[in-house]
């Protein structure tokens, strides 16, 4: 009689918990939706090249913004860029490119990498690498005989680094036909 007692009660216990998790999430998501939509318009701004009006930022895809000059004419786009095959799982980057195919910059949008190894995707030393490369071109790291150094003990970072912004270069590719 005390196992059904304690089976019951640990139900109803976890039968409350699962219901105000579920309202918890029925009231936050949309406000959660906003946010991280923010997050990427802000990130896209970031991206853009100098050129752009950074209130001049729109969405004209899934993925994909352009911005505008002072004159309003297309100067930057951004682009999320993925690969699955990062060393801690997927990296998704927002990708800066100028009208005539070169890379401005990018930002890590997400990224669970080994920290001081594959977290220095954002380094400023290896991004440097990437501005004003001719994105027409494939872009590896050098172990695979592109022009990237690898960041040193993250190859597999590095090489996924390179696997997204060639994702985000083949959607600025159906952009320019």
């Amino acid at each position: 009689m005390k196992i059904v007692k304690l089976i019951v009660c640990l139900s109803v216990i976890s039968a409350i918990c699962a219901g105000v998790l579920a309202g918890i999430n029925v009231v936050t998501k949309e406000t959660i939706a906003k946010i991280r939509e923010k997050q990427t318009l802000d990130a896209a701004a970031e991206v853009m090249p100098s050129a752009v009006d950074k209130s001049k930022v729109e969405q004209v895809a899934t993925g994909i913004f352009a911005g505008k000059d002072a004159t309003g004419k297309i100067a930057g786009y951004a682009i999320v860029g993925t690969d699955p095959s990062g060393y801690g799982g997927e990296i998704v980057l927002m990708v800066g490119f100028t009208p005539d195919f070169k890379i401005s910059t990018y930002k890590k949008l997400v990224a669970s990498e080994t920290p001081g190894l594959g977290t220095n995707l954002s380094s400023p030393a290896f991004m440097k690498q990437f501005e004003g490369m001719d994105a027409s071109k494939p872009i590896s790291v050098k172990k695979d005989g592109g022009r990237i150094d690898a960041i040193t003990s993250a190859t597999i970072t590095s090489r996924a680094v390179c696997g997204a912004i060639n994702d985000a270069k083949k959607k600025m590719e159906g952009i320019q036909k």
